[in-house]
This record gives C-alpha cells, sequence and structure tokens, in this order.
C-alpha cells in the first residue's frame, strides 16, 4: 500500500513515521508513505497558499488552487480531505481503506479550505464532533488505524481479539503478573488452562463493558440466550456455576492461595 499525504506541514509527521509499528512496517516495505509539501504547487509569485474568505469573515481560507494541482499531479488513488461534513471515521472504515493500494490523504489548515475542492475528491471523512488546527492529526489517525491492519503488521491474533473488531464489543480486561497488585488480583478462571471457559469469561467481560460503557454498540450486538444469562452475571456481579466449576478443577488455583 502507499499512503499519499499533501500538506502544509510535512514536519509534523517526522516523530509519527519514526517511531513503534508505523516505523516497522515502513521498514518492511509492507507500506510507503509519501509527504507533499502543498506549498509546492502554488502558482501565484507571492507563494500564497490561503486568503482571506471571499464575503468577508474570520481568518484565512486555503486556495483551491494549489490542492488541486497536487492532485492532478499525483496517480490514480482513493482521495480523502478531512472535514466535518464527512461520515466518522471507525474501525470497519479502516478494513475497508485497508483493501485499497493507494490512499491520498488532504490534511486542511486555517479557516477552511476552498470548496471547490470538494469536487476533486471520493470522500470526505471526520475523525469526530470537534475542531483541530488542520487534518495534519486526522491524517496519523487514518494512517495508523489502516496501516497496522496490514498483513505483516500485526499479527492476526492480537486483530482479531480487539474493540470493534467482532460485533461492535468492546475489549474484555487485560491482565499481566503478579496475580497481586495492591489488592487487586487477577481474575482466577484465567489461571485455569481452560480456554474454552476463558473465551466464555471474556465474552461475558466485553458484553458488560459494551453494555455498561457504550450502550450504542450494544444495541448493534448480535446476542442469543447465553449472552443474556453472561451479562446477568456480570451485573451482578456474581461468577456462573460453569466458572466456579472451572476454577474449583484448576491445579494452578491452589498456587494463588
Amino acid at each position: 500500500m502507499k499512503i499519499t499525504i499533501l500538506t502544509l506541514f510535512p514536519e509534523m509527521f517526522k516523530g509519527f513515521l519514526e517511531t513503534s509499528i508505523i516505523k516497522r512496517a515502513l521498514g518492511k516495505n509492507i507500506v510507503e508513505v509519501e509527504l507533499l509539501n502543498i506549498r509546492d504547487f502554488t502558482e501565484n509569485k507571492y507563494g500564497r497558499i490561503d486568503t482571506p474568505p471571499v464575503g468577508g469573515g474570520a481568518g484565512l481560507v486555503m486556495q483551491a488552487q494549489p490542492v488541486v494541482s497536487a492532485l492532478e499531479n499525483l496517480a490514480t488513488g482513493h482521495k480523502i480531505l478531512f472535514s466535518p461534513r464527512g461520515k466518522t471515521f471507525n474501525q470497519n472504515k479502516a478494513f475497508a481503506l485497508a483493501r485499497k493500494e493507494h490512499l491520498i490523504l488532504v490534511c486542511g489548515h486555517y479557516e477552511g479550505i476552498d470548496e471547490r475542492v470538494n469536487d476533486y475528491v471520493d470522500e470526505l471523512i471526520s475523525i469526530g464532533d470537534y475542531v483541530l488546527t488542520g487534518g495534519e492529526i486526522p491524517a496519523m489517525v487514518l494512517s495508523d488505524a489502516v496501516i497496522r491492519l496490514l498483513e505483516g503488521v500485526i499479527s492476526i491474533e492480537s486483530l482479531n481479539e480487539e474493540s470493534f473488531t467482532h460485533n461492535n464489543l468492546l475489549e474484555y480486561p487485560q491482565y499481566t503478573e503478579p496475580y497481586d497488585f495492591k489488592g487487586k488480583t487477577v481474575p482466577l478462571i484465567l489461571y485455569s488452562g481452560n480456554h474454552k471457559a476463558i473465551q466464555k469469561w471474556r465474552r461475558k467481560q466485553s458484553l458488560f463493558l459494551t453494555y455498561s460503557l457504550r450502550p450504542d454498540l450494544y444495541e448493534k450486538v448480535l446476542k442469543d440466550k447465553d449472552d443474556s444469562k453472561l451479562l446477568k452475571e456480570a451485573q451482578e456481579g456474581i461468577s456462573g456455576k460453569w466458572e466456579l466449576d472451572v476454577i474449583a478443577k484448576s491445579k494452578k488455583f491452589t498456587d494463588k492461595k
């Protein structure tokens, strides 16, 4: 995959591209990221890319010409402009975009961007109902979400267990050693070695977390009667007989007494 980012501030991406998972993906040639400075495409003799809005108003507006010239200079790709008018970015959209061969991201700035630029992009995307100083941070958010889904960047097992990936559920709680940290202990079911029971417990926790914290997502979850029983257990703060039986049979449980 190739991602081309049109921006007035390419230096903002230095740390993003040279750190952690994104750096490794670039190093493995799984993805190529190209930064193009919109200023390089302006045709006016002063090199300006912004002027006051026609009709008056606060701030400065990015002119259409430099952005459109930059887009026309590029090979075919899926062109995205970050805008509050766009549909809110989510995990399903990240999966869809990860299947594209070339993404072209347009970062606006200042008070906005000339309306006529909209005619040269394939879609508008928003990352949330708030205002930022420019499209650079949204471009990083989208790029990060998409790159990590590309084959070879992160293990399939890790991706399959994440929030929003399956059936709109939030991810279950995760623990590591020690067993007891300042009085808070790891649930004993996780030491049982019974993978079926652990999976059931994790499903129970995901249902409860989604129901409690994201009721909007919970309404979209495909549930069955077993899920209803698990949620009730979680709401009442009790362990089901299935869970207690597994813990009682676990040899590792004796090490935690």
